[in-house]
This record gives C-alpha cells, structure tokens and sequence, in this order.
C-alpha cells in the first residue's frame, strides 16, 4: 500500500490520534497495517492542508448513517443483498461503492467465531460453577486431566493449493483436484495436563457408555500414571450421554477417581479445545490421502506439543472463568 487514497477513514483517523501521541512513522505503519510511505504522504498531506484530487464522493454523512444501520440489521449479509437495500432507501451507489464505504466504516468481512448456544437455565448453571471456581490457584488446576473428542477430516475445508494451467488445460487429470462428497473422518479421544499430554485414542465406532469405558480402562488410566505417577487427580469430562451414563459414574466411583463437575454445553472452558485447534492448525499443509494416513498425521503432530503449550493453557483457567463470570454465563471468547 503505497497511496494515500488506498488508505481507510478508519487508518487516516488512527495515523492522526498516534501521531499526536507522539508516535514515529515507522510504529505508526506497523500498528496500522500500511507502509511507511503512505503515513509520511497521509502526515505531510495533512500538514499542507491539500485537499484530496479527485471527484466529489457521491454520498452524503446521511447516506453513510443508513447505510451502517443496514449493516447493523443483520451482519450476516452479502455486498449484493446490503446494496439492493441501500438503493431503495435511496441512494444513487455502484456495488462497489458500496463495498468501499463498507469498508471506510471500519467494516470487514470475516469469517464468525463459533459459539455455543446456551439457553437461561444452563448459563444460570455456567455463572454459578464459575463462581465456585473463581478462587482456584494455578496449583489446584494443575491437578486436573482434561479430556474430550474431537473430530479430523481429510479435507479441512480449505481450498489447497492452486495449479498453474493454461488456456484449455481446465479438463487435464494432471490439473484436476479429486474430490468426495463425505470426505473421510476420523474421531479421536485425547487428555492433557499442565504438564504434557496423554496417548490418543482413535475411536472406530459411535461411543455410547461401554466404549467410553474401554476408552477410560485402557487409555485414560495409562494417561493418569504418565501425567501423574501417583499422585492425586481430577478427571474431567463433558457431559456426553455415554460420560454422564450410571454405569460411567460407577466406574469411576470402583475406581476411586474425582470427577471435576462441569456445566453443559461449555467448550470455552476447557482448555483442551484450544489444544485440538492447534493441533488442526499445525496440520493444515498437510494432505494426507486416506484414514490411515491421516491418523498417523494426528499422531506425529500431537507428539509435538510441547509442556510449554499445555501449561499455557491451564493456566488459562482463571481467565476463562472471569470472563464467564463477566458475562454472566454467556458463552466466552475462549
């Protein structure tokens, strides 16, 4: 970005407020997102008093307050669909002019976080389980397994790499990239600790409350000697209907292990989340071919997180549970 005209109201009115903080060009540039060269023009244009070149733009402050308000409305909508309503309020606007005042406003198109949704009752039940853990110490989370299941694809949803052709090379097998209508998947049951994490488990079947015990006996007691030797543990889990079965609840009782409570539909509380997301992130470039190309995949990158990355993220807990005593037990940015 080498241009003044390139740069955003949002990024002109920025580069001002950090120039009069006293800020220099250079942490100016980084901080907004453009070159040097084109805050040293904004600054200097500024200081001249020049006027940009140009022809008048064709909508009024009015125009631009109506068009924030359909933006507003629903945040969901395409250019198009926010363009059409924009010109039968009437506004005389190109789609692309609408698109740059969009974007003049500080409006970007992104992909949504995904939330949980949660209705009174389970963040009535959320706040109070916060409020019971608000004045646990690092220590004291130290002492807990974290566990849940997760998902992998083959295909990852992205759309991979880009193949250079030419002009009716488009039906060449070498330029074709293969494609399935259910992609292959595999499920995968993991732990961790502050520490490291434990062995995985790939799951062939739906886990009702037998598998999950075969899971907890062969997987998840070989985790507790690796991540705890003897010592004392808290085991968590969500509530699944094969972890939340009677027949669970006694293995764990037989065997003598706490259980952590743990309200419902709650992902963003538990740390081993975040953890799947970077082992997926982690995998991104690679392409593997069938399942069990893909298991080993997931094995060989969970093998590289490192205690340093565990650690960080229990120790996360307390934040995560101001945050949802902050939101009164709405879901959270975790």
């Amino acid at each position: 970005m080498g241009k003044t005209a390139d740069l955003t109201t949002v990024q002109k009115m920025t580069i001002d407020t950090l120039k009069k903080e006293g800020k220099t060009q250079k942490v100016i540039a980084k901080e907004v997102g453009c070159s040097q060269s084109s805050v040293s023009k904004h600054i200097n244009r500024e200081a001249k008093g020049r006027k940009r070149c140009g022809r008048k733009e064709c909508t009024s402050k009015r125009d631009k307050r109506a068009l924030e308000r359909i933006v507003k409305q629903n945040r969901f909508k395409n250019v198009g669909e926010i363009h059409k309503e924009w010109t039968v309020a009437g506004v005389s606007a190109s789609r692309s002019t609408t698109h740059r005042r969009m974007q003049d406003m500080g409006f970007s198109c992104r992909i949504p976080r995904v939330k949980p949704l949660l209705n009174k009752r389970q963040r009535q039940k959320r706040l109070a389980w916060a409020q019971d853990k608000k004045d646990w110490t690092a220590a004291e989370w130290s002492k807990v397994m974290f566990s849940d299941e997760s998902k992998f694809c083959i295909s990852f949803g992205n759309q991979g790499p880009r193949v250079w052709r030419k002009t009716g090379e488009a039906q060449n097998p070498r330029c074709l990239k293969s494609s399935v209508k259910f992609p292959q998947s595999v499920m995968v049951w993991g732990a961790m600790s502050s520490a490291a994490v434990g062995p995985l488990c790939f799951l062939r079947s739906r886990v009702n409350a037998a598998v999950y015990q075969e899971v907890l006996e062969h997987f998840m007691l070989p985790a507790a000697d690796q991540l705890y030797g003897g010592d004392d543990f808290i085991f968590q889990h969500d509530l699944a209907p094969a972890h939340s079965a009677k027949s669970t609840s006694t293995w764990f009782k037989d065997h003598g292990i706490p259980l952590l409570d743990w309200p419902a539909n709650s992902p963003d509380l538990n740390p081993i989340e975040n953890l799947w997301g970077i082992v997926k992130r982690k995998m991104r470039d690679a392409r593997p071919n069938n399942a069990e190309e893909l298991k080993a995949t997931i094995k060989a990158t969970w093998a590289l997180i490192t205690p340093e990355e565990c650690n960080r993220l229990v120790d996360s807990m307390p934040r995560r549970i101001a945050a949802a005593i902050q939101a009164k037990g709405a879901a959270t940015k975790y």
